[in-house]
């Protein structure tokens, strides 16, 4: 069986698809983009990256000027590849509820294009079982299609280092499909963990939820002692200094974006709702920002004053706004405060028109917080009161 190309990537114009792709490409994988997003084509034909991730400009650059990476907004491009690698995930509902159909459907518009001898790896974080359920879709469709999982381990802005750093989990229902997901991640990496799909699919979410939890628990105890006015900044660098079992605190802050809280739920969802614990940690994650919207209302009676909030992506130095507590916090504030104003150097006017330039933020604001720790305000100069629970500015996390 004759391909034209090596990979192609479904959904592959985002952040988790497009490192990929570029990676794969790098390394002499024939690679073509699959996605919806016209504008996101678009940019990647001309190589240009439809979003911030360092490093992987120049890469883009040299793949799509050698002929090693494509892009194409017609499904039909399935059946050129040998490897299918599929970065659709599982979605949570507005009941917080996963929907295990929603791989099976996305896969509807390109499934009439998968083609015997090819292999099918899903990549995205799914809901267990969901691997099973696409291995079945294929199997009454009436195809020799292997299907694998292999877990996306990158984070925002490491990927282009940590695709060829970190071990790769492959899984797959017999010994081919496994073997042949480890040859096509073991492209980008020497270290491979082989494990079944449903174990595959746990170790993902549990990677996820377990960092989840551990901001929760750093958040309540912040919140915990800035409540009896202790400076938990303070306290954490005492306990940590020289102390390596205690080396793994984070300091507080927003944990947001599109992974960490979804499969959170998914397990939730999986144990039946007796995860009690990752149901704590939702609501001290997801409470945090009312919470300091509520310590700054109560310290200088928000309701005549104009509040800046600095920084609107999920995390330092990202464009990427998906799920950010930033917007949480701007929603709860608008019911306390007299106006709500913002800035973000990073997110561009076409994702949020209402962001204002910083200078304009800092001479209007009466209060300022400190939303995303974005480098650029690590050495504002003001004498107006600053919430910075990330402590940004080396001052303390004290409200």
């Amino acid at each position: 069986m004759s391909f034209e190309n090596d990979v192609v990537v479904v959904g592959g114009g985002g952040h988790v698809g497009l490192p990929l792709a570029i990676a794969l490409a790098s390394r002499g994988k024939r690679t073509v983009v699959y996605d919806l997003s016209e504008s996101a084509v678009a940019r990647i034909r001309e190589a240009k990256m439809p979003f911030i991730e360092p490093g992987a400009d120049d890469v883009l650059e040299k793949v799509v000027a050698d002929g090693m990476l494509t892009a194409s907004t017609d499904p039909a491009v399935v059946a050129s590849a040998e490897n299918v690698v599929v970065v659709i995930g599982t979605p949570v509902d507005e009941h917080l509820n996963p929907d295990p159909n929603a791989i099976p459907r996305a896969l509807a518009t390109c499934a009439p294009y998968f083609r015997d001898g090819q292999l099918l790896a899903l990549r995205s974080t799914i809901y267990p079982g969901v691997t099973a359920l696409v291995r079945d879709m294929v199997k009454d469709m009436g195809l020799d299609v292997d299907v694998a999982f292999c877990p996306e381990r990158i984070a925002e802005h490491k990927a282009m280092t940590e695709l060829f750093e970190l071990p790769q989990i492959v899984s797959g229902y017999t010994p081919k499909a496994l073997a042949r997901a480890g040859a096509l991640f073991g492209s980008l990496t020497d270290s491979i963990v082989e494990l079944t799909p449903e174990e595959a699919e746990l170790a993902k979410l549990f990677t996820n939820t377990w960092r989840y939890i551990k901001f929760a628990a750093v958040n309540q105890f912040y919140m915990m002692a800035n409540s009896k006015g202790v400076d938990f900044e303070r306290v954490r660098a005492g306990l940590t200094h020289d102390y390596p079992r205690a080396q793994d605190m984070p300091g507080p802050g927003f944990a947001a974006g599109p992974c960490l809280f979804k499969d959170t739920m998914q397990l939730a969802a999986f144990s039946d709702n007796t995860f009690q614990l990752g149901h704590s940690a939702m609501l001290v994650n997801e409470g945090l920002p009312l919470y300091i919207a509520s310590q700054l209302d109560d310290a200088h009676d928000l309701s005549n004053k104009t509040v800046g909030i600095l920084g609107m992506a999920f995390k330092a130095g990202s464009d990427d706004i998906r799920s950010s507590l930033s917007y949480k916090l701007q929603r709860v504030l608008r019911f306390k405060a007299h106006d709500v104003i913002a800035t973000d150097p990073y997110v561009p006017s076409s994702v949020d028109s209402t962001l204002l330039p910083l200078e304009d933020v800092l001479e209007r604001a009466d209060i300022l917080i400190v939303a995303t720790p974005h480098s650029e305000y690590r050495d504002i100069a003001t004498d107006k009161p600053i919430a910075d629970v990330w402590n940004l500015m080396g001052n303390g996390v004290l409200i």
